[in-house]
């Protein structure tokens, strides 16, 4: 089988020192893959699939992680807005885990994916109006470089593959893959901010 390779920013050799539109151009690699799995069959399908849920695994952690919680201090009315965020995530996530686990053969499989599509899309165009447009107002320079840092950072340690092996056997289990990974980013984040 051939490596995975999910798009990452900087793979277009922006220098990634602004975290809005670092964020900005994964979700554009998100409806990207989206679209590549939906137009894809079979092995192809599957392995497009497993980029799409590393993407949105590890770029909704690093969110959790940096953006959600500046939200929450600086915005006019940040907490609320947060909130709404945090609640169409978890319906994602959910979405997500419950595809993670079906064949990407399975009849019923692109139906949930289009519909998960529908949400995670209306999920960043929330995010852009209500989180992005603000945080880069009232952000300095210094502060959405040390945001992209950590954003970088938590994707630099992401495995290539929904199933990793780093943890035990009963770790991934235990936890299932998507949860493994958004752990393993959360714990990066906090390194790359040096909260660790």
């Amino acid at each position: 089988m051939s490596e995975l390779h999910t798009p990452q920013a900087g793979d277009d050799q922006a220098t990634d020192i602004d975290v809005v539109a670092l964020l900005m151009r994964q979700h554009g690699d998100i409806r990207n893959l989206f679209d590549e799995v939906e137009q894809s069959k079979g092995e192809e399908r599957r392995d497009a699939f497993h980029r799409l849920v590393r993407l949105l695994a590890v770029h909704e952690t690093a969110e959790e992680e940096i953006i959600h919680p500046f939200a929450r201090r600086a915005l006019p009315g940040g907490e609320q807005v947060v909130e709404d965020r945090l609640a169409e995530e978890r319906a994602a996530k959910e979405t997500l885990a419950a595809l993670d686990e079906m064949d990407t053969d399975d009849p019923e499989f692109l139906p949930r994916l289009r519909a998960l599509r529908t949400d995670v899309q209306e999920h960043a165009r929330a995010e852009e109006r209500y989180e992005f447009t603000h945080i880069r107002r009232s952000t300095d320079v210094t502060d959405l470089a040390s945001m992209a840092k950590a954003v970088k950072a938590a994707e630099a340690i992401a495995p290539t593959r929904p199933h990793p092996g780093v943890e035990s056997g009963a770790a991934n289990v235990a936890l299932g893959p998507v949860a493994a990974l958004m752990d393993r980013t959360k714990d990066a984040v906090r390194q790359a901010m040096g909260n660790g």
